[in-house]
């Protein structure tokens, strides 16, 4: 998937999958690539940004553990950060069937 079609979408996204429960970075990769049916295999360099960024608008909180040996940092959605993806998803929604309305093929007139 073109990476500029993401862009705007990002935020939403990261948050979904947060909010069913605290992940590490790259766990919220592989779960996008998951729920998305591998369209969207997107490279670290492209989620750690915008989890660091979320975390500093309150959106996430974070906290480091170990996970199989391994020192990662998990992050969690906050109280700011549901209420956001909740407005983010009514956005989206209207911003989808506007879309898609549009996207339809009105039939061509007949001329009877």
């Amino acid at each position: 998937m073109n990476r500029e079609a993401l862009k705007g979408h990002l935020d939403l996204l990261i948050l979904s999958v947060l909010a069913d429960g605290p992940l590490h970075g790259y766990a919220v990769i592989d779960e996008l690539r998951t729920r998305s049916s591998e369209v969207f295999d997107l490279a670290e360099g492209t989620v750690y940004p915008v989890l660091h960024r979320l975390e500093v608008a309150g959106y996430l909180s974070s906290e480091w553990g170990a996970v199989s040996g391994r020192r990662r940092r998990s992050y969690r959605l906050t109280r700011a950060g549901s209420a956001r993806l909740e407005q983010q998803r009514a956005s989206w929604q209207l911003f989808s069937a506007s879309v898609n309305t549009v996207l339809r093929r009105k039939p061509w007139p007949s001329s009877a």
